[in-house]
């Protein structure tokens, strides 16, 4: 995926990288092939690196100093690294394992670290090529409600950012995170295609709904197919963690299909493997909220992306639309006894 954000090294600057975080044993030689660029993501650039003993690693860079990213973006390397060690740390989901980071901006112009390759394939590759079936794809989902469940056990201080501060109350925390959004989009003058307002309306139309998360959770948020490793029938690994804070878990991707199935696809498979059973009246309406925010990023972000198509833009608009007009669903998903 093309973005500004994407913080692209010469070479030199790469091999410097290379040599600072494994010592000057392990720079590859001349040859060709020993970076390659990781092409599925939208925020960092990442290549895969070959090393002189063999081994691969991953290496992320996060945008360059002078890009504007949204205000949710901010800090997103320092979240990801703290991340990474709250779940080696106190859970069993599989990660990569960090080998090196460096904040000090001496050899390019942001953090950027190595982490350990994670073998097998992108799930949401497999999804597309239609290997699956759709028993295959419902054990996957499955299994990715049962690690999403592992992931929310994680206690937090406070609502907030993982590196904090953060706060005691979730409705605060959120509305907070919503007015920055919008604040986000007017102040690039993105066309929501209805008014600001109308939103602001539809929210605090549903605000109180927020009163009933009271513990702060570990959230993914972004832990959906395409952030999943699977190798062997069984989920090998999960990346990209920058987006993860302390919140409510209902916000989690595996649930946006409650509100928008045709999207994001079924949530039951998801709901099954995380022992959740039909959602609650405030459940549903919190949802909504969730879904709203999430497909508002959607639309934002391409301002801030530099996208060279309007393609990416018209869909997202057309979704936020869509969402807007629709009323809170009622969704009964088989029981699930609860663990």
């Amino acid at each position: 995926m093309e973005s500004t954000t994407k913080n692209r090294q010469p070479v030199g600057t790469l091999r410097a990288m290379v040599t600072r975080a494994y010592g000057p044993g392990q720079l590859p030689g001349d040859d060709e092939g020993w970076a390659e660029e990781l092409a599925h993501g939208w925020f960092n650039v990442v290549y895969r690196i070959r090393l002189l003993d063999g081994r691969r690693v991953v290496l992320k860079i996060a945008p360059p100093a002078h890009v504007e990213v949204m205000t949710y973006e901010r800090g997103a390397m320092a979240t990801e690294l703290t991340a990474l060690e709250l779940i080696r740390r106190q859970t069993t989901v599989p990660v990569p394992d960090v080998h090196f980071a460096d904040r000090s901006h001496e050899l390019c112009d942001a953090d950027y670290f190595f982490m350990s390759h994670v073998d097998g394939d992108n799930l949401a590759v497999l999804r597309q090529e239609g290997d699956l079936g759709q028993a295959g794809r419902d054990a996957y989902d499955e299994a990715l409600g049962a690690l999403n469940r592992e992931l929310n056990q994680i206690p937090g201080p406070g609502f907030g950012p993982l590196t904090g501060p953060v706060e005691p109350s979730w409705r605060d925390y959120f509305l907070r995170r919503m007015r920055e959004l919008l604040h986000d989009g007017e102040r690039r003058g993105v066309d929501l295609g209805l008014g600001y307002d109308e939103v602001r309306q539809t929210v605090a139309a549903h605000a109180d709904a927020l009163d009933e998360v009271t513990r702060a959770r570990f959230v993914e948020w972004d832990l959906w197919p395409g952030n999943a490793i699977v190798r062997d029938g069984a989920l090998a690994g999960i990346i990209d963690h920058e987006r993860a804070f302390y919140g409510d878990p209902l916000v989690e991707a595996g649930f946006t299909g409650i509100d928008m199935p045709d999207l994001f696809g079924d949530a039951t498979p998801f709901m099954r493997g995380y022992g959740m059973g039909a959602p609650t009246p405030g459940e549903r309406r919190r949802r909504r909220l969730y879904s709203l925010y999430l497909i508002l990023v959607m639309v934002i972000e391409t301002e801030y992306r530099g996208h060279t198509t309007t393609e990416h833009y018209d869909w997202a608009r057309d979704q936020l639309a869509r969402l807007m007009k629709t009323p809170v669903r009622e969704v009964v998903p088989p029981t699930v006894e609860q663990p």
